[in-house]
């Protein structure tokens, strides 16, 4: 694309890649973050930059009016965050509001990233629970296989079910959209199902979950608990964009689990699927079962985390850098659209436009 690329040191680091790798793909190292945001057009970021009083350095301030800020912005939990980009003068893109359209899939960093979370969230499961998952026949005995319910049949919950049957286990799953039932049963998982007719409108345009009423919640609720007394192992991943994540599991669900029993809280950043998880903790019950909510889990595989978010990237600027090799800001694009934040010193965002504008008249904002 013809860009000059500069990476402050050690930032590869946590996935592995040493500056010796970046210098030699053509990049500059620089040693500050300074010295890196400082001349910069464009920004690219993994998490939201920090801002002052945030107990780090203020990257904000490292970057110059004009420039492009590209990242997980999560725009819907920091409004505040917004208007800071706006009085800065930055134009920023959230890559976590990109539409579910074919164009945009080599983009979809949420996609790409809910798979490893997927993947990983059995793996930490199974490394926590005390039995094997598979059924093994032995001279000794046989041992059962572990039960595994898997609640939400998207990206991530979709391949906790594949990752679970590879190791052995019984696999059963439920999501409020009808559509999922035809996508478990191909992975050779069993599909829970509260109210077929009311699932059918319980998927938005964009093919996320809605929130669902609180009858559906109420039955739901049921359904699970009967679930839970015969499984051993349960992967939350229910998230609703730009919402709090939905309560799936009760402290009294998680009663009737056997000791022993380990869940997965994969949506603890959007307030968490399950009552008594605590944000980077294992959390123990008093029945003796384990919860497990860790923090940014596609950062607990970094290295092919990196990779397919650095190909997220990469396909993301195709739209903003034209044949001449210059940043230019389509803003009739649907994926720009959809992504743009601010610019020119405005909070642009249509659905973060009133949330932006109430943080900026807060008196301590």
């Amino acid at each position: 694309m013809g860009l000059n690329l500069i990476v402050e040191s050690g930032a590869g680091v946590g996935a592995c890649i040493a500056d010796a790798a970046f210098a030699a793909a053509g990049a500059s190292i620089v040693s500050d973050p300074d010295a890196a945001l400082g001349d910069a057009d464009i920004v690219l970021k993994v998490q939201r930059p920090l801002l002052e009083g945030e107990g780090g350095v203020d990257e904000l301030k490292y970057l110059r009016p004009g420039s492009v800020l590209i990242g997980l912005l999560q725009p819907a939990q920091n409004p505040s965050d917004v208007v800071a980009y706006a009085r800065a003068g930055i134009s920023a893109f959230a890559m976590e509001l990109l539409p579910r359209i074919t164009r945009a899939q080599a983009m979809d960093v949420l996609s790409s990233q809910a798979n490893l979370a997927g993947y990983k969230a059995v793996i930490d499961a199974a490394a926590e629970f005390g039995r094997a998952f598979p059924m093994m026949m032995t001279a000794a005995g046989t041992i059962k296989a572990a039960r595994v319910l898997v609640m939400g049949a998207g990206v991530a919950g979709l391949q906790a079910i594949a990752t679970a049957r590879r190791l052995g286990a019984i696999v059963a799953a439920t999501d409020v959209r009808a559509a999922a039932k035809e996508q478990v049963e191909s992975l050779g998982a069993t599909f829970i199902t509260v109210d077929e007719p009311a699932a059918g409108s319980a998927e938005t345009a964009e093919g996320y979950a809605r929130e669902m009423g609180d009858d559906y919640q109420r039955r739901q609720r049921e359904k699970i608990t009967e679930a839970l007394r015969r499984t051993d192992i349960v992967i939350c991943t229910a998230l609703i964009p730009g919402r709090k994540a939905p309560v799936l599991l009760t402290e009294t669900m998680v009663g009737e689990l056997v000791p022993g029993s380990v869940v997965v809280d994969l949506a603890v950043e959007a307030g968490g699927n399950v009552e008594g998880s605590r944000p980077n903790e294992v959390a123990a019950t008093l029945n003796g079962v384990k919860i497990l909510a860790y923090l940014n889990v596609p950062s607990r595989i970094a290295v092919d985390a990196s990779q397919l978010y650095a190909r997220n990237l990469l396909s993301f600027l195709g739209l903003l850098i034209d044949k001449d090799h210059r940043l230019k800001i389509d803003a009739t694009d649907e994926i720009i659209s959809a992504t743009l934040l601010t610019e020119n010193g405005a909070v642009v965002h249509p659905a973060l436009r009133p949330a932006a504008m109430a943080e900026a008249a807060a008196p301590n904002s």
